[in-house]
C-alpha cells in the first residue's frame, strides 16, 4: 500500500491509516485482532507493518522492523490502533520492544480487552518513561475489532444475522422460492463476509430446503467453519454441507439424536456435538458458549425467519446485514423475522443503523443491536 503524499499528519488521519493496514489481516489472524501500525519521525512516515497472518509477528514489530535507519526510533512516534500485549503468546510483548527500542511516544487507539493486556501493556510502556495517548478514532478502532471484543468482553462470539430480503421484508415467496433474490453483486458481497468471520450458522431446514456448500467461492478467501443446527439429525448424509471443502460442525439434541447416524457423520470427518434442547429448538446459549470454547471469534448466521427471530429474543446478536432487492412478493411472502413477540410499538427491538452502501441493484444496510 502507497502511503498518499497528500495525507494530512494529524494523529485523525495517521491513526485512520492504521486502520488500513490493519484491513490487511481480515480473514487471516483470528483469533487475534486486526491491528495496524506506523513509525513517524518528523512528520514523515518512515516505517508501517500489520498483523499479516495468526502466530506472525504482530504489528507493531512489522512496523519497527521496516524503519531502515534503527536511530531515527528514538525520536519517532510509534502509531497502533490496539493496545500493544503485555503477555507472552505466539510471540514476544510488543510493549517491551518498543521500549527496548527506546521509541519515546506512542499513539494508541483503543485499549485491548484481553484479560492479559487490558491497559499492562499502556503501564509498562508509562512506566518506562514512554509518553503514550489512547484513544485516538477510538470508536473506530473498536468497530474494526468487534468480533475480538465482544469474545473478550461477554465471553461469546460476534453474532451477525445476514438477511437477503424484498423491500416490503420477504426472504421467499408463498411456496418458498428464494433463488435468487439479490443480485449478482450481492452474493459476491456475501462471500467475501463469508471469508471474514470464522464461522457461518445455518440451520438444518435451510440446508435441506437449499443444500447450501456455506464456502467462500466467489472472492479470494478463506472458509469459515460451517456450523448446522440439526436437532434431530435429519440432513442428508450427501449435502453438499457436509463435502470436504470446509470443516464442519453440527449441534445435535443430546436426547433425541441417533447414535448410529452420529457415527455416519463423523465417518465424514464431521464433528458432532449434542446439547440441551430449549422451547423452540436447541439451546442457542450452548450452541455459542461450545463456538467460544473452540476459539470461535465471529459467527455469520444464513439461516431462515425462525433462527434468526430466536436469536433476536436470546438477544444473542449483535449486528445485521440486510441486502435489500428492489423488488416485492406481498403480504403472502415469507417474512425476514418470525415471532418476536412484540405487541405494542414501544416493545419493539431497537437497532442502529450504518450508513447504507449500494450493491449493485441492490442495498446493504447494517444495523447493529442496542
Amino acid at each position: 500500500m502507497k502511503v498518499d503524499p497528500d495525507m494530512v499528519m494529524t494523529p485523525e488521519a495517521l491513526m485512520s491509516r492504521c486502520l488500513a493496514l490493519a484491513m490487511n489481516g481480515a480473514g487471516c489472524v483470528s483469533p487475534n485482532p486486526m491491528v495496524g501500525s506506523l513509525i513517524v519521525h518528523d512528520g514523515r512516515i518512515i516505517g508501517e507493518g500489520w498483523h499479516e497472518r495468526y502466530g506472525g509477528p504482530h504489528a507493531e514489530v512489522n512496523a519497527i522492523a521496516s524503519v531502515s535507519d534503527r536511530m531515527l526510533l528514538e525520536s519517532s512516534t510509534l502509531y497502533v490502533n490496539l493496545e500493544p500485549c503485555a503477555h507472552f503468546g505466539k510471540t514476544p510483548p510488543c510493549c517491551d520492544l518498543i521500549v527496548s527500542m527506546k521509541i519515546p511516544r506512542v499513539v494508541v487507539g483503543c485499549l485491548d480487552p484481553h484479560d492479559k493486556v487490558a491497559g499492562k501493556g499502556i503501564a509498562r510502556m508509562r512506566d518506562a518513561g514512554v509518553e503514550v495517548t489512547v484513544g485516538v478514532l477510538e470508536k473506530e478502532s473498536e468497530r474494526l475489532n468487534e468480533a475480538f471484543m465482544t469474545s473478550h468482553r461477554l465471553g461469546r462470539p460476534f453474532v451477525m444475522v445476514k438477511v437477503a430480503q424484498t423491500l416490503d421484508g420477504r426472504i421467499a415467496t408463498a411456496v418458498g422460492a428464494s433463488k435468487w433474490i439479490t443480485g449478482e453483486e450481492s452474493r459476491v458481497e456475501v462471500h467475501r463476509l463469508r471469508s471474514r468471520y470464522d464461522a457461518v450458522l445455518t440451520s438444518s431446514s435451510t440446508v435441506m430446503a437449499d443444500d447450501a456448500e456455506l464456502t467462500v467461492r466467489h472472492c479470494p478467501g478463506r472458509n469459515p467453519l460451517r456450523v448446522v443446527l440439526d436437532r434431530q439429525l435429519q440432513v442428508p448424509l450427501n449435502s453438499m454441507v457436509f463435502s470436504g471443502d470446509a470443516n464442519t460442525l453440527v449441534f445435535a439434541s443430546s436426547r433425541s439424536a441417533d447414535a448410529a447416524r452420529m457415527g455416519m457423520l463423523e465417518k465424514l470427518g464431521v464433528d458432532v456435538v449434542t446439547i440441551d434442547d430449549a422451547p423452540e429448538g436447541l439451546a442457542l446459549a450452548q450452541v455459542f458458549a461450545e463456538l467460544h470454547r473452540r476459539r470461535v471469534m465471529s459467527v455469520m448466521v444464513e439461516a431462515g425467519s425462525r433462527v434468526a427471530a430466536a436469536l433476536v429474543r436470546a438477544r444473542l446478536v449483535d449486528k445485521f446485514a440486510v441486502f435489500i432487492a428492489p423488488k416485492l412478493f406481498g403480504g403472502d411472502g415469507l417474512p425476514s423475522f418470525g415471532t418476536l413477540g412484540v405487541l405494542m410499538p414501544d416493545q419493539s427491538v431497537n437497532l442502529r443503523f450504518g450508513a447504507p452502501v449500494v450493491v449493485g441493484k441492490d442495498l446493504m444496510l447494517e444495523a447493529y443491536m442496542h
